[in-house]
């Protein structure tokens, strides 16, 4: 996400009634919702860890990461629609907890915009910045910087503090 003149594609999706995006290039895979086995003293944020074809990744929750509240809506069902994104951030495997995915679009650099100071309560530390959308606003999440070197320690091995 460098040149001003380039453009990369973002993996979209809704995590309550807000659309967000990571790089896809960020984005190993998208898995249905499966049982989470919950991890003894790991972060409030933590939901736990899935098998993933023989691998353990642990599963981050969003929601409470951000303190965002579920989709809202009659037209949301928790078996169907939400799911894992699974994420490689600087070489670890994670899992992030979605409502909903929505699509892969393609986003000029020139398009993005600094967030506002606060944003859906996400600290804008997180967030790489947003793109307007037709009526709305797409809110481009910095993967690097959602976890800290000593969180994703923390994650990963959590008796390890």
């Amino acid at each position: 996400m460098a040149d001003e003149n380039t453009s990369f594609q973002l993996v979209t999706f809704q995590l309550g009634d807000e659309l967000y995006g990571v790089d896809i290039m960020d984005v190993k895979e998208i898995v249905k919702i499966q049982s989470v086995r919950p991890i003894p003293n790991a972060p409030f944020y933590v939901e736990g860890i899935i098998n993933l074809r023989g691998e353990v990744i642990p599963i981050i929750n969003l929601h409470k990461r951000f303190y965002l509240k579920k989709m809202s809506g009659d037209s949301y069902d928790a078996e169907t629609e939400g799911g894992f994104i699974i994420l490689d951030i600087e070489g670890n495997k994670i899992g992030i907890i979605i409502d909903r995915i929505a699509r892969v679009v393609p986003v000029e650099n020139s398009e993005i915009k600094p967030p506002p100071q606060m944003l859906s309560g996400i600290g804008t530390e997180y967030i790489h910045g947003v793109v307007r959308q037709e009526s709305s606003y797409l809110i481009i999440l910095d993967t690097r910087r959602l976890f800290s070197a000593k969180e994703l320690q923390k994650i990963l091995e959590p008796e390890a503090v």
